[in-house]
């Protein structure tokens, strides 16, 4: 691993470290400024010559900051004459603007890969894209990974024998069948519409529910809405427990206490693809690492090998 450079922005650097050390790797230092006129400056603080680079930078709030910080890393690299530069994005914010459904919107999750790709991005690792089509925004090569395997790692520990993995939605069915195979257990999927950004309606929920143990699987979590009113219908089709898992767990606005509060919710479980306080954690909230996948990829990615071999077995 001798050729490779591995920095990170402001967003996560806890994460980055943690994938450093699974490396074997330093993590090189950036140096970012702001200009009297309120413009970004970063400065990669190491060799980059002839290197294959890895920028670890997920998009979270603030979104818009972090982001002009990774498209500058990318320019830095780039002009440090990097021979390659991959992107390591746990999470793209910008992937659920994916699609044009009102008149006159932008399409941010095509935009935003543009961008990346115009800085000098030659490649991108990212983590549980909120859906299948943002994967094909990006004109370079990118490695997609899922933490499946860690969050059902977790559940493994409780008597599964009466549970049901719950998507909230059909478009998250896909995902929660996978899961639900990794776990040997069974599926149900939630219908649901979307008014706003935090008004969704759920009229009912396909799948056996009553008397089961449930775990509500999601790809984010971020203002919790979608979730509540989930559990609103599973209290009426008579599920024994609740737990919920997400990949991504933004919980903006209040929605770790929100969740935390319902009685019936046993434990809620993320990963670290995105940063969560220590003075927001509860007693309830588990955090999981997905610093070890990433670290596997980056290896696999650097030596030529394949990504996807992580996934060949499903069932395991």
């Amino acid at each position: 691993m001798r050729e490779i450079a591995v920095f990170s922005g402001s967003a996560h650097p806890e994460l980055a470290a943690e994938v450093c050390a699974h490396l074997g790797v330093p993590l090189s230092p950036v140096r970012v400024s702001r200009f009297a006129n309120d413009c970004l400056e970063v400065q990669l603080q190491a060799n980059c010559r002839e290197r294959d680079v890895f920028l670890i930078q997920p998009l979270v709030a603030p979104v818009q900051e972090h982001l002009v910080e990774l498209l500058l890393m990318c320019d830095a690299a780039r002009g440090a004459s990097a021979s390659r530069i991959t992107v390591v994005m746990p999470h793209y914010s910008y992937a659920r603007s994916d699609k044009k459904d009102a008149p006159r919107i932008s399409i941010g999750g095509r935009l935003v890969a543009d961008l990346l790709v115009a800085s000098g991005a030659s490649r991108v690792l990212a983590m549980t894209l909120h859906s299948p089509q943002v994967h094909g925004f990006f004109s370079v090569p990118v490695d997609h990974l899922h933490a499946l395997r860690e969050l059902a790692e977790h559940f493994r520990r409780y008597d599964l024998s009466r549970t049901t993995v719950v998507s909230p939605d059909l478009g998250n069915a896909k995902e929660a069948a996978a899961f639900a195979r990794l776990l040997g257990v069974r599926v149900a999927a939630g219908a649901k519409q979307r008014f706003s950004d935090d008004r969704v309606q759920i009229s009912s929920v396909i799948g056996e529910i009553a008397g089961r143990d449930v775990i509500v699987l999601d790809d984010e979590i971020a203002k919790g809405s979608t979730v509540l009113e989930l559990l609103d219908r599973l209290r009426e089709l008579g599920a024994r427990t609740i737990r919920i898992a997400c990949t991504h767990g933004l919980f903006a606005s209040g929605a770790l206490k929100r969740l935390s509060a319902e009685p019936d919710v046993l434990e809620i479980v993320c990963t670290n693809t995105v940063p969560v306080p220590d003075g927001e954690r509860g007693e309830k909230l588990k955090v999981l690492s997905i610093a070890p996948a990433l670290a596997e990829a980056v290896r696999r990615i650097h030596n030529g090998e394949s990504v996807s071999a992580l996934f060949e077995n499903p069932h395991s």
